[in-house]
C-alpha cells in the first residue's frame, strides 16, 4: 500500500512538472504537440498539456560571445598566419534556430573561420594588421547574410590574435628598426638643414647691417666734408669780403702793403735760417736794393735811393 502511495505521489508530481512550466526571461522555449510545432513559450508561467506536449527546445535569446579557435590562413602574399576571434551573436528567431539548422553555434563558427580564411586572402600581411576593422566588418557583413535564414543576428567580430612565423616575425622587427633608424636620419637632416638656413640668413642678415652701417658712416662722413668744405669756403669767404672792405676805407692800402711786406721779410728770414748756403743777388746786398725790390711789389713804398745819399 505504502508503495502504490509512492508511485502515485511521483506521478502527480511529473505531471504537475510536466503540466506547469516556468520559462525565465530573455529564454525562448519551443513546444511540440505529438512531435509537431505547437508554438515558442516567452518568459512567464505556462500550462502544457500533460504526454501531449513537451518542451523541445530551450533557445537562450542574450547576446552569445563565442570563442573562434585559432586557424591558419594564408596571406595574399603567401605568407601563413595564425589568427584566432571572438564572435558575438544572438538569436533572433527561436523557431528558425531550432528547426532550420542542427547546430547553430557549431556551424556559425565554421562558417566564421571559412570567411575569415576567405578576407585573409584577400590581404598582404602589412595590411591584416593595419586593417583589422575592415576584416571584422566584412566578416560580419557576411556571417549576418548567411545566418539569417537560421534566426541568427551576428552583432560583432574581433580578431583577438595575429601570430605571424618567427621568421617573418624577426623580419618584420628588423623592418621596423630599419624604419626608426630612417626617420631617425631624417629628422637630423632636416634639423640640419634648417640650422643651416637659418644660421645663413643670419649671415645674410648681419652682411645686410653691415654694409647698411657702413653706407650710413660714409654717407655721415660725406656729409660732414661737404658741410666741413661749405663752412671753409663761407670763411674765406668772409674774410676777403672783410678784407675787401678793409682796403675801401682810409689807409686800408698801406696796411695791406704792410702787411704783404712783412710776410716776405718773415718768410726770407726762414729761409736765409734753414739754408746752409744761400746765394742772394747783388742788389739785395744792400737794405736798399730790398727795399726798391719791395717797393716794386706793393708800388707804394717810395724810392729811397732817389734825391738821397
Amino acid at each position: 500500500m505504502f508503495l502504490i502511495f509512492t508511485l502515485a505521489f511521483i506521478a502527480l508530481i511529473y505531471l504537475v512538472l510536466k503540466t506547469f512550466i516556468i520559462v525565465p526571461q530573455n529564454y525562448s522555449f519551443v513546444v511540440e504537440r505529438l512531435g509537431i510545432f505547437r508554438g515558442a513559450l516567452g518568459a512567464g508561467f505556462h500550462f502544457l498539456i500533460p504526454i501531449l506536449d513537451q518542451v523541445k527546445y530551450r533557445q537562450n535569446l542574450k547576446e552569445v560571445a563565442i570563442d573562434i579557435p585559432p586557424q591558419t590562413c594564408i596571406t595574399k602574399d603567401n605568407v601563413s598566419i595564425l589568427v584566432d576571434g571572438i564572435l558575438y551573436i544572438r538569436v533572433m528567431d527561436a523557431y528558425k534556430a531550432s528547426y532550420e539548422i542542427e547546430n547553430y553555434l557549431s556551424a556559425t563558427i565554421q562558417l566564421a573561420q571559412t570567411t575569415l580564411r576567405s578576407e585573409i586572402g584577400k590581404l598582404v600581411l602589412d595590411h591584416t594588421f593595419s586593417e583589422r576593422d575592415d576584416i571584422n566588418a566584412n566578416v560580419v557583413r557576411a556571417l549576418d547574410e548567411a545566418t539569417d535564414p537560421w534566426g541568427i543576428k551576428v552583432t560583432r567580430y574581433e580578431i583577438r590574435n595575429i601570430s605571424p612565423p618567427k621568421e617573418i616575425l624577426h623580419e618584420m622587427e628588423e623592418q621596423v628598426k630599419a624604419e626608426r633608424v630612417k626617420r631617425a636620419e631624417i629628422t637630423i637632416s632636416e634639423g640640419e638643414k634648417v640650422s643651416r638656413i637659418n644660421r645663413s640668413m643670419g649671415e645674410r642678415q648681419e652682411a645686410i647691417n653691415l654694409s647698411e652701417g657702413e653706407k650710413i658712416r660714409k654717407v655721415n662722413e660725406a656729409e660732414g666734408k661737404a658741410k666741413e668744405i661749405e663752412f671753409v669756403a663761407q670763411a674765406k669767404a668772409k674774410g676777403i669780403q672783410m678784407i675787401s672792405e678793409a682796403i675801401g676805407k682810409d689807409g686800408g692800402s698801406e696796411a695791406v702793403n704792410l702787411q704783404i711786406t712783412e710776410d716776405y721779410l718773415s718768410g726770407l728770414g726762414e729761409i736765409l735760417q734753414k739754408a746752409k748756403t744761400t746765394v742772394l743777388p747783388t742788389e739785395m746786398a744792400n737794405i736798399v736794393g730790398v727795399f726798391e725790390g719791395l717797393s716794386k711789389v706793393t708800388n707804394k713804398i717810395p724810392d729811397l735811393g732817389s734825391g738821397k745819399e
